[in-house]
């Protein structure tokens, strides 16, 4: 029940349940770190974050990365870039996705990249993103998912690092939005109808 947890007032009416709770986040992330750091040794990595719903899971895996990296004889040497995309209105994946920035990207040429993106949800946003970042020819491209919602709309694309499979729900939290609202709710809720109708735009 929503009264276990910490929820900011404004949203106690709006939100069916959590789903996962902040805590058990940044234990996966932790893992995920962990995963990375192995996977690509002393070799550099460009991080690549995708704005505005992954700035939050970027955040606390770079800063995970970063911990490991003074703990291991083999620290990931790290730069970052930054990539906005636009693929909601409302609850519904649009079939046209528009990449804004991207204009400076030839620096990753030849370089590992790791994409670090909230959630998959059909795979479109993100098939997309791979089709433009693939022009830049970097030498290996990955791509790190907080979450994979589990949909039969999806094209079945699977990201290199999972975090969680969500259900089918339109889930708010740990900077997942709704047209702007809930970026400051810290565990993963489903949105309930009266929230939808509520932050409608």
């Amino acid at each position: 029940p929503l009264e276990c947890f910490c929820i900011p007032q404004h949203y106690t009416d709006v939100l069916e349940r959590v789903i996962i709770p902040h805590g058990v986040i940044l234990d996966r992330v932790e893992k995920l770190a962990h995963d990375i750091v192995h996977e690509f040794g002393s070799t550099h990595l460009t991080v690549l974050c995708v704005l505005k719903g992954g700035h939050q899971f970027f955040a606390d895996l770079f800063a995970c990365i970063k911990k490991l990296n003074t703990n291991t004889p083999e620290p990931v040497p790290l730069s970052i870039d930054f990539i906005r995309l636009k693929s909601y209105t409302n609850t519904e994946s649009q079939d046209e996705v528009q990449v804004i920035g991207g204009d400076d990207l030839d620096s990753i040429r030849g370089k590992n990249v790791l994409i670090v993106e909230d959630i998959i949800d059909t795979g479109r946003t993100m098939v997309k993103l791979l089709d433009l970042m693939k022009k830049y020819e970097p030498a290996n491209l990955r791509v790190a998912s907080l979450f994979v919602k589990r949909t039969h709309r999806s094209n079945n694309y699977r990201p290199h690092y999972i975090g969680f499979e969500v259900p089918d729900h339109f889930i708010v939290g740990y900077a997942l939005d709704y047209n702007e609202h809930f970026r400051d709710l810290d565990h993963v809720c489903i949105l309930n109808d009266l929230g939808k109708e509520k932050y409608k735009l």
